[in-house]
């Protein structure tokens, strides 16, 4: 099978733009005025390659409505959680109905696998067996093509060794002008232009083979 799965870790995604553009833009208020350019995001994560599937998950609270019936209205999958359980960190469950979710596929197609991408750079739990990393590791015993595209100052440094052993490892900092853009300063703080993404260039993306 050609087409791609794709699993969309944001919360991870968001957060890490967070702190490179605190670093890369110029202004202040850097990290509280970006956002991704999802539509280049995901672009980048299919490469313009056949989806057979596509599933992000986070929590609801009433602000983040709007940004998820934008995803979905990509064609993405959104699986929704409460954030206010105590019991549980905040991107525990997405993080396992995203894990869930690759392990049920990966058995209903077992036979005939495809292109696992993952965007997240979160490596943990793999020393107990579980996460991300060990999900992909049982993915690609199975034959799945495996793509994890991440920042590079994020991502679980034994994670990214394994996919760039194993498959492909994208960074995203190589995509940063195209797949984040600058909203203007709020009103009330110091001022500050916006900056619109760049273009995508996908001839600098490496695929699976």
């Amino acid at each position: 099978m050609e087409s791609v799965f794709i699993y969309w870790d944001n919360s991870n995604i968001f957060h890490e733009a967070q702190r490179l553009a605190a670093e890369r833009e110029d202004g202040p208020d850097a990290r509280y005025r970006v956002r991704i350019q999802f539509e280049r995001l995901y672009r980048l994560a299919h490469a313009d390659r056949p989806v057979q599937k596509a599933l992000t998950a986070g929590s609801v609270p009433p602000e983040m409505r709007q940004l998820w019936n934008r995803i979905e209205g990509m064609g993405i999958q959104v699986k929704l959680f409460d954030r206010g359980d105590p019991s549980r960190g905040e991107q525990e469950m997405p993080d396992q109905r995203l894990q869930l979710s690759m392990l049920e596929d990966a058995l209903d197609f077992n036979g005939d696998p495809g292109i696992v991408v993952v965007l997240t750079g979160d490596g943990a739990g793999y020393y107990e067996g579980a996460g991300f990393h060990s999900t992909l590791e049982r993915m690609r015993k199975r034959g799945w093509r495996v793509e994890v595209l991440s920042w590079a100052h994020a991502c679980n440094q034994h994670m990214r060794r394994w996919a760039e052993a194993n498959g492909v490892f994208v960074s995203l900092d190589d995509f940063y002008d195209a797949i984040t853009f600058l909203e203007p300063s709020r009103p009330g703080h110091e001022l500050a232009a916006s900056r619109a993404p760049a273009e995508l260039d996908l001839s600098r993306r490496q695929t699976a083979p």
